[in-house]
């Protein structure tokens, strides 16, 4: 009878070993901005496909583009798309296959500062923020600040600026909007996930880490991702549109800013929605994109990303709202679910 009990219990932990073995890990890396929505995707669809485990490093597009061109992750992640250079970049080091661009949600970047005694909602002009990271407005009772901000007392303090010190899609997009509003900014900084930032200015590891040096400097002005100042219930301003509105980031001004890039989506996903026309939309928007090799040799895995990518298409976008991200308008939907099949 002993000896019966001791090969169930044998059979069972053999059964649990094959069980274990037959996890299928899936590895990507990238943007920090999305982090908080992909950690949310990646926890519920392992609860519906427990033998498949999806893990994520939260280190910066930049970081991302990076690890997939070098193929030491199975997918990459990045707030603003690939360019030219870098698709070339990873053709050459994997036989001449592409990789696919895949928006997932819509976000925002906003402005968020820290000055002593000012809890309101600024506003800032485009001229202002560009100025401000030009480091040619250099106190915060500036009347390039105070004009639009009449009734707020504002200190004649110097401004500590803040920007990210690592490779990030969050700056391509902040760097894209000031390359559209000033031909300054664009002439001797240009658009990136890392620019050469004028001196004086701190910077910050990730999204979280931006908003840690702002929590900590005093009368300090950085740029996030929505859901960080959400979280970390500090204020943000409000930014003037192309349409001369002052418009507080929100998911519809997302979504409107959005609007238009919906239905004229280009084939390779690869498309900027700052400073976006309309009344409503948030200029400082973005898409988020995964980064997905058109070819794929381990077919589990292969098979493993298409399904996720079915399911964040579709359910996985009840969550988006949730935690400060739009989602993805139905046209480009039905056109990233034909895209699923380019993955071989």
């Amino acid at each position: 009878m002993k000896r019966m009990a001791s090969m169930v219990l044998l059979a069972l932990g053999l059964t649990g070993v094959l069980l274990a073995d037959s996890t299928l890990s899936i590895n990507g890396a990238g943007a920090t901005f999305p982090y908080p929505m992909y950690s949310k995707w990646f926890d519920e669809y392992h609860k519906k496909n427990p033998n498949l485990q999806i893990n994520y490093q939260s280190i910066g597009s930049g970081g991302g583009i990076k690890q997939v061109t070098e193929g030491t992750v199975d997918f990459g992640a990045s707030d603003g798309p690939m360019n030219d250079e870098q698709l070339k970049a990873f053709q050459g080091k994997h036989g001449g296959s592409g990789i696919l661009h895949f928006p997932t949600v819509l976000g925002a970047v906003v402005p968020t500062y820290n000055i002593r005694k000012v809890t309101s909602s600024l506003k800032f002009t485009p001229e202002a923020l560009a100025g401000i990271y030009l480091g040619k407005i250099t106190n915060w009772n500036d009347p390039a600040i105070t004009g639009p901000n009449k009734g707020i007392s504002l200190p004649a303090a110097d401004i500590v600026v803040v920007h990210r010190a690592d490779g990030s899609g969050t700056t391509y997009c902040w760097t894209d909007y000031l390359s559209k509003i000033s031909e300054e900014w664009k002439s001797k900084i240009g658009k990136g996930t890392s620019v050469n930032w004028p001196v004086n200015q701190l910077g910050g590891k990730g999204n979280e880490g931006v908003m840690g040096v702002v929590k900590q400097t005093p009368n300090s002005i950085g740029y996030v991702e929505l859901i960080y100042a959400i979280q970390n219930n500090t204020p943000f301003g409000d930014v003037r549109n192309s349409s001369g509105e002052f418009v507080k980031a929100s998911l519809a001004g997302v979504s409107a800013a959005a609007a238009g890039a919906a239905n004229n989506m280009p084939d390779d996903f690869r498309v900027s929605i700052t400073d976006a026309p309309g009344k409503t939309a948030y200029p400082i928007s973005t898409f988020t994109w995964l980064l997905i090799p058109e070819k794929i040799s381990d077919a589990a895995k292969r098979d493993a990303i298409k399904g996720f990518l079915h399911w964040m298409m579709t359910d996985g976008q009840n969550y988006a709202e949730g935690l400060a991200y739009a989602k993805l308008p139905p046209p480009v939907v039905a056109k990233e679910t034909k895209a699923i099949a380019k993955i071989q």
